[in-house]
């Protein structure tokens, strides 16, 4: 089927105008990125922990928050609180399963602005097979610096979650106090590139 020009011509100008209007892609910089961790233990002291391996990308026009979409991917099994036997349970299906779920991911819905420098981002976090809408408390992003062929930005997202409306249900207590806390507060110091 032919179709008339004029409708040709408007359907490449949408295209044209669709791609120009994304916003370009910063590769999150594993190196200087870090996802941590920090639970109750028996309600008494605080662990904290982090996920050494992660990856991503953030799209983001360097001005307006609302363009921000992030894609986050992190390995559950690189998970670190620097004690192995606590470490090598968290792996486990007491945990993580990470023979199972071997990723943690979340993917960014929509970005609301709070107030300079800090805004809200909305997205599905997924865990333990488990996958829920959370918001993201975030301070940034900062503004693009140029560091050799790369421009870089940063940014940091806090936010508390109940680990069991993922799943994570262990419950064991000592003395009738549990030893891990319900809350996990989870924090995400990132760094992000591009080529100019």
């Amino acid at each position: 089927m032919k179709f008339p020009s004029h409708i040709v011509a408007a359907a490449l100008l949408a295209d044209a105008f669709s791609a120009g209007a994304q916003a370009p892609t910063w590769n999150i910089d594993p190196n200087h990125t870090a996802a941590q961790f920090a639970v109750k233990h028996l309600m008494v002291s605080t662990v904290r922990g982090q996920f050494e391996k992660l990856s991503g990308t953030i799209q983001w026009d360097g001005k307006d928050v609302t363009t921000i979409a992030v894609d986050v991917t992190i390995d559950a099994a690189s998970v670190n609180t620097r004690v192995q036997m606590r470490d090598n349970d968290l792996r486990s299906a007491n945990f993580f399963d990470v023979a199972t779920y071997p990723t943690i991911t979340f993917v960014s819905k929509s970005a609301v602005p709070v107030d300079a420098g800090r805004f809200r981002l909305t997205g599905a976090l997924t865990m333990h097979g488990v996958t829920k809408d959370v918001v993201l408390d975030v301070e940034g992003p900062s503004a693009p610096l140029a560091q050799g062929p790369n421009l870089r930005v940063g940014a940091s997202a806090t936010i508390k979650i109940d680990r069991h409306d993922f799943g994570l249900n262990y419950s064991r207590a000592v003395e009738a106090a549990p030893v891990v806390g319900d809350t996990i507060t989870i924090t995400l110091d990132i760094e992000a590139t591009r080529r100019p």
